[in-house]
């Protein structure tokens, strides 16, 4: 058993092996069949001729009972097999012949200008006859039949003997074939070097190898590879990103934190100390809250594994619904506005939950105590649907719309908390299906955010 990687050359040799040895069996076969019907085709010959000539002879000579031991030694004389006559007279009945040979009669009439040939067998032996009919020398009346029979053994000997030449040709031809598909498979393969060099010399990079000389057959390879490092470039902007984006966001914080536990324990007083942990619990509660902000930013930029047929009309009540306890602690009233019938987009149900979420996290935080908060979906036309959060709340001033939704932005002025990821997430979520989010202040005061959708129409 052959351990270790596949090797192209065994697969395309054990792919070329069956069909060679099957056409090399069928050709075989089909070899014999051929040089059977060759040596038949002479046989018959030879066997027409003899029989003519015996007839011939016989149309010569007074026809008697029998023949001279002479001529039928001539007659039935066959160095690969054995040879039977027979003599018929339309007057007297069977004159000459073998005595256990009793041939039947041709289909045809026996006219005598064509030969009859017919198989027969005698004493379980096959034979080839063939009958002449001629005119008797002492009676023009008499019609005589000449019948000559010989063995099939001589003719299946011819065959397998041109069959022994052939096979040895045919095998020389398969073994051939094998070498030259090793030799065009390993001189093919060496156009593969050149791409395996470059690749084994690269350190780290990921830039596209499309423009190596390959043949158009690897070029599939290629393209596949070249998709491969462009994700996993990606990949590694986005990791590169969140560290960076991790250690901006994390050093104040814990850099607070580390004053207040200095001040704490370069003070005794109680109250100080107090006042130090008071700090340190706010900070931590930020730093967990960001920490939750960049991994759902993390997950928002990553490409789903699932995506399925989502009817919003059916969700997006539950999803608000887990947000009233918070709403109702805070003072809002938050509710909700949908359409009587299904509207079904494609997307992943956990991302866009994520991505809603924070449009409610955003408006529950900046819109302020009694603030009214509604969550709607709606189809804007045969191909959208919209799915919205708006409140009555100050909303944002025109000069900052451009830039809600970067991260890490935050509208100047704003005296709640926050991280400025909410928007930046919702972004990234609704991206991979297709969508995109918008913004608008709305006449009556407040912000409407809203998340547009393709319309999933039913089949």
């Amino acid at each position: 058993m052959i351990s270790g990687p596949p090797s192209l050359r065994r697969r395309l040799l054990a792919f070329l092996a069956l069909p060679m040895l099957g056409l090399l069996t069928f050709n075989t076969i089909l070899a014999y069949y051929v040089a059977l019907d060759y040596s038949n085709r002479i046989h018959d010959r030879n066997l027409i001729d003899d029989t003519h000539s015996f007839a011939q002879m016989l149309s010569t000579m007074p026809v008697t009972s029998d023949l001279s031991p002479q001529a039928r030694f001539l007659i039935e004389y066959d160095p690969d097999g054995h040879r039977y006559f027979n003599v018929d007279s339309s007057r007297m009945g069977t004159l000459s012949g073998n005595a256990d040979f009793s041939p039947y009669a041709p289909s045809q009439d026996c006219t005598g200008v064509h030969p009859a040939l017919y198989d027969g067998n005698l004493n379980g032996q096959q034979v080839r006859m063939a009958t002449v009919c001629t005119q008797a020398m002492n009676d023009p009346q008499d019609q005589l039949a000449v019948t000559v029979a010989e063995s099939m053994a001589d003719r299946r000997q011819r065959a397998r003997e041109i069959l022994m030449i052939i096979i040895p040709l045919m095998t020389m031809l398969a073994l051939g074939t094998a070498a030259l598909v090793w030799f065009g498979v390993t001189y093919g393969l060496r156009i593969l070097t050149p791409l395996r060099t470059r690749l084994a010399q690269r350190r780290g990079e990921l830039a596209p190898i499309s423009d190596a000389d390959v043949p158009e057959e690897i070029q599939p390879l290629i393209s596949t590879i070249d998709d491969l490092f462009a994700r996993q470039a990606e990949m590694i902007t986005l990791q590169n990103r969140f560290i960076a984006d991790a250690a901006h966001q994390l050093r104040s914080p814990l850099a607070g934190m580390a004053l207040h536990v200095d001040q704490a324990l370069a003070h005794g007083d109680p109250d100080t100390v107090r006042e130090a942990l008071q700090h340190i619990r706010r900070l931590n509660q930020r730093t967990a809250r960001v920490s939750t902000q960049l991994l759902a930013l993390s997950r928002a930029q990553t490409v789903p594994d699932t995506v399925e047929a989502l009817d919003l009309c059916e969700l997006v009540p539950q999803w608000v619904g887990m947000r009233v306890p918070e709403a109702i602690r805070d003072g809002i009233d938050l509710g909700y506005r949908g359409s009587p019938h299904p509207l079904r987009v494609l997307g992943n149900g956990a991302m866009l939950q994520e991505a809603l979420d924070n449009l409610i996290d955003n408006a529950l935080r900046y819109a302020g105590r009694n603030a009214t908060v509604t969550v709607g979906v709606h189809a804007l036309d045969d191909n959208d649907v919209e799915l919205y959060v708006e409140d009555n709340g100050p909303g944002v001033p025109d000069d900052v719309m451009p830039r809600l939704g970067e991260r890490f932005f935050r509208a100047p002025g704003t005296a709640a908390s926050g991280t400025g990821l909410g928007l930046a997430i919702a972004h990234e979520a609704v991206e991979h299906f297709g969508g995109r989010l918008s913004f608008l202040n709305r006449p009556g005061g407040g912000l409407k955010v809203a998340i547009t959708l393709p319309l999933l129409k039913a089949p």
